[in-house]
């Protein structure tokens, strides 16, 4: 039997784990120190806990991990792999933004997947709002991949197009993540008409980003967008939102930041995205 690894036992993280641990497989929770999640649903009172390894003391060598840290913490996890993998082992990075694969220096494959899963964490307690879709692109070791991970409940997709929906999911970030980090609130301020517009306005900047790169999407992609946001139940946050009210770093650089440089290099005129990105950078200032 393959053995399953989890790397960071946050909202994604414990939601994957979840997903494999109750459908059978063989999986490990790995964290910065020994200790337990407590993984409920909205919908559901009662909650599922599951046991944290620290991954500086696991002797484990896995066939198949997923990290699931935020992009800021990466540089931490990185020193662990070496003993973490074999030279067939396939890595699966699960985090918003992109630009972070080339600091992965190991023999195994390595990917980067496009993750709709919404959950917050507050101390031991994940709560898992909606989605367990993962995006990957297609190619024969993630056929294989998902063809192993077939009797669990996440949703794989892979996609010949794979640089489209990273694309996609960058544009879904840049707003929602934007506005109820810097808001300090949740998706409720989206009944605020001045939120949705500039909602539109942050979409329609990142499209004409892609387009620059050549990734094209049609017209209808902002209200589609708009429509996911007004999907998302009222007390659901962001990553950004939980990390500006926790005080922690936030992934400014490989979402914001990343379509920002982007923007430069083509010389285009994104005023909304320079604003919401100057404002985020100076949140994160310290004296």
């Amino acid at each position: 039997m393959y053995k399953f690894g989890v790397i960071g036992p946050g909202a994604v993280g414990s939601v994957i784990g979840e997903s494999l641990q109750n459908s059978g497989y063989h999986v490990t929770f790995l964290g910065r120190k020994k200790g337990e999640v407590h993984i409920e649903r909205v919908d559901k009172p009662e909650n599922t806990t599951y046991p944290i390894e620290a991954i500086f003391e696991t002797e484990t060598v896995f066939d198949y991990l997923f990290i699931a840290v935020k992009g800021t913490q990466l540089e931490g996890v990185i020193p662990s792999l070496d003993k973490l993998t074999h030279e067939n082992t396939v890595c699966v990075l699960c985090q918003n933004g992109y630009g972070q694969l080339d600091k992965f220096q190991i023999p195994g494959e390595v990917y980067q997947a496009v993750v709709y899963i919404s959950g917050q964490k507050k101390g031991d307690f994940v709560t898992h709002f909606r989605d367990r879709t993962l995006i990957l692109p297609e190619n024969r070791v993630t056929k294989k991949l998902k063809e192993e991970m077939a009797a669990s409940n996440l949703d794989i997709q892979l996609r010949a197009d794979y640089r489209k929906e990273v694309w996609y999911k960058l544009i879904v970030n840049v707003a929602i993540n934007s506005v109820t980090a810097l808001s300090r609130n949740t998706a409720f301020i989206l009944q605020e008409k001045k939120i949705q517009n500039l909602c539109k306005k942050l979409i329609q900047e990142g499209v004409e980003i892609a387009a620059a790169e050549g990734v094209y999407f049609q017209e209808k992609i902002t209200e589609e967008i708009m429509q996911i946001y007004a999907g998302y139940p009222s007390q659901m946050g962001t990553s950004m939102y939980y990390d500006m009210i926790n005080g922690q770093a936030m992934e400014v650089d490989y979402i914001q930041g990343f379509l920002y440089e982007k923007s430069r290099e083509h010389d285009l005129g994104t005023p909304c995205l320079d604003t919401v990105y100057s404002l985020l950078l100076a949140s994160e200032m310290k004296d």
